[in-house]
């Protein structure tokens, strides 16, 4: 069905033609209307689920962990503060292997108070155990929460799954997107760990350290198999509904000599910058990583490339979150750009210009003068 809307919509449709059980949630800029639409087609009677208002994000976070501990498919969202606020219990839906979903509005922390966009709220949670996909669409952000549900309740994977999208920049933006009926696309959730009245047994208890390093390597082992699985995902996505994804979205990446990475919203204005570019004759491509957790394989593809990757992040006395990954990941040794926190406005001539003026190895911040 062809849909107009918002981000924020699109989710909250998504949400509901996944047929959750329970939908745990408080509001928050400029999440809110993920939960209020979803309370519109609860109260409409287009949504056979219980919707619980709670009285924060923790307790929000707390009712989705005791719904998905009794096996029943559970979403909520939130945003910045709200993510953050919820740190205990995210640690806790992951140890305790919860198929949960969530979308988070990416927004800025304050001090100073800000609600434009910044990663910095999802990836400070980058290890709690929570896989993480960021859109980059209105179209991209309502696939990838029907395909959330599909791999985070995997029996493979079994860990919950944190859709992001930009704050205002996507949640606010209207664009045309298509629904669907993913019936035969999503089975009904299987989680067998779930609470059983008959087989009484416990949860969350005291573990010895003869023992709890094991919890977390079982941890590892449904983040390492949740590659395949979400390929696989996105594979019968595709042949079902006609829309392809991966772990990244590249464009004209395979020729390039340089190559611009981001995440989120900032992959399409890459690409518009990567056309201007080869008009000057430069050999320009992007990479856009839509995966963070777990983090994509690139080393293969930027082998022998230059490299100007855009952090719309900062980890304080470590610099660019994404570009340090990959630094890691690949051994490469990117032009490291901060730009774009608390939606700071970065055009695809600024990009153009980022590429211009690389100088791999080092770190600038835009419109910051030194």
């Amino acid at each position: 069905m062809l849909n107009v809307g918002t981000g924020n919509k699109a989710v909250a449709l998504a949400a509901r033609d996944a047929r959750p059980g329970v939908v745990a949630a408080y509001p928050i800029t400029p999440q809110t209307e993920i939960v209020e639409e979803i309370a519109n087609q609860v109260g409409a009677g287009n949504l056979d689920a219980r919707y619980i208002p709670v009285e924060s994000e923790h307790s929000a976070m707390a009712a989705c962990i005791g719904v998905a501990a009794t096996g029943t498919r559970t979403f909520t969202a939130t945003s910045s503060h709200g993510l953050v606020y919820m740190c205990e219990m995210l640690h806790w839906a992951a140890g305790a292997r919860l198929p949960i979903v969530m979308a988070n509005a990416n927004r800025a922390l304050g001090p100073g108070w800000n609600i434009g966009s910044e990663h910095s709220d999802s990836l400070s949670m980058r290890d709690s155990g929570w896989l993480q996909v960021y859109a980059s669409t209105v179209q991209e952000a309502y696939d990838a929460t029907i395909i959330a549900f599909r791999i985070a309740e995997n029996e493979n994977v079994l860990l919950p799954v944190m859709i992001n999208l930009d704050g205002f920049l996507l949640t606010h933006i209207t664009q045309a997107f298509e629904s669907v009926d993913p019936s035969g696309y999503l089975p009904d959730i299987n989680t067998p760990h779930a609470i059983d009245i008959n087989n009484p047994g416990g949860y969350g208890t005291l573990t010895a350290n003869t023992e709890h390093f094991k919890f977390r390597h079982d941890i590892m082992k449904g983040m390492k198999n949740s590659v395949p699985i979400i390929e696989r995902a996105e594979e019968e996505f595709a042949k079902q509904f006609g829309r392809k994804y991966g772990m990244t979205e590249d464009y004209m990446a395979e020729d390039a000599e340089v190559i611009i990475i981001a995440m989120g919203t900032l992959g399409k204005e890459m690409e518009v910058a990567v056309d201007k570019l080869r008009e000057e004759g430069i050999k320009a491509g992007s990479v856009r990583v839509r995966w963070f957790r777990p983090f994509p394989d690139l080393k293969e593809k930027f082998e022998g490339k230059d490299l100007i990757v855009i952090d719309r992040d900062y980890s304080f006395g470590f610099g660019g979150i994404l570009a340090n990954e990959l630094r890691a990941k690949t051994c490469c040794d990117p032009y490291s750009v901060i730009a774009g926190l608390g939606g700071q406005d970065v055009t695809y001539d600024d990009i153009a210009v980022f590429v211009r003026d690389r100088k791999p190895g080092e770190e600038f911040w835009f419109g910051v003068s030194e």
